[in-house]
């Protein structure tokens, strides 16, 4: 198994291959490597990302079949399902690195500052429940009374979303907290630019 820093450095180097358009596709095409997944699959990453259909993480990361453990909801956010999803992998496959990717403009973190500006009663309690997941952080911002336009909002907020959601894992979990103290376990927060293709890993635990 890798470490941390080398799946972190691996992940950098899929992007950067994602980025330039020279995508290694025999990560994706060799023969038999699915059948060698059968018994046993050791993920060298895990990525909790939003569901945004523009940011699918094997792809932006250009990675393989095995290569990552992926879970996606709406805003990247972090609830129990979450939280018990990265237990599993990081104990049963001893997954060394967990990366939170947000994105730019993403349409959750959107919904939740017009929650907060215009409050609607119209929402499903299943969305409203995602909203309040980004919530805290959000308001944050507003509450520093920071003057930002809409487009500086967005931006802040959504790098704020991935702070909190990677500070959930790193001090929201009694098992993930034992494997970073550790130093088994590696928790970062990344942006996904929609505009050029380009991760930036900006929040690193300490």
């Amino acid at each position: 198994m890798r470490t941390a820093q080398q799946a972190l450095d691996a992940l950098l180097e899929g992007n950067r291959r994602f980025v330039a358009e020279v995508q290694d596709h025999a990560l994706q095409s060799e023969a038999g490597r699915r059948y060698r997944l059968v018994p046993r699959q050791e993920p060298f990453a895990i990525i909790i990302g939003c569901s945004d259909a523009r940011v699918p993480a094997e792809i932006v990361f250009d990675q393989g079949l095995g290569d990552l453990f992926v879970i996606r909801v709406a805003g990247n956010i972090i609830a129990p399902s979450q939280v018990g999803s990265v237990e599993f992998a990081a104990e049963r496959f001893g997954t060394p690195l967990v990366v939170v990717l947000g994105h730019s403009g993403c349409g959750a973190v959107q919904a939740t500052l017009e929650q907060l500006e215009r409050p609607s009663e119209n929402r499903s309690p299943n969305l409203r429940s995602i909203v309040d997941r980004i919530r805290p952080s959000v308001q944050s911002l507003l509450d520093a009374g920071l003057q930002l336009d809409s487009e500086q909002l967005v931006e802040q907020a959504v790098r704020a979303n991935i702070r909190a959601s990677a500070n959930q894992l790193r001090h929201g979990s009694e098992i993930l907290e034992k494997l970073i103290a550790r130093g088994q376990l590696r928790v970062v927060g990344a942006e996904y630019s929609l505009e050029t293709g380009s991760v930036d890993f900006f929040d690193y635990d300490q």
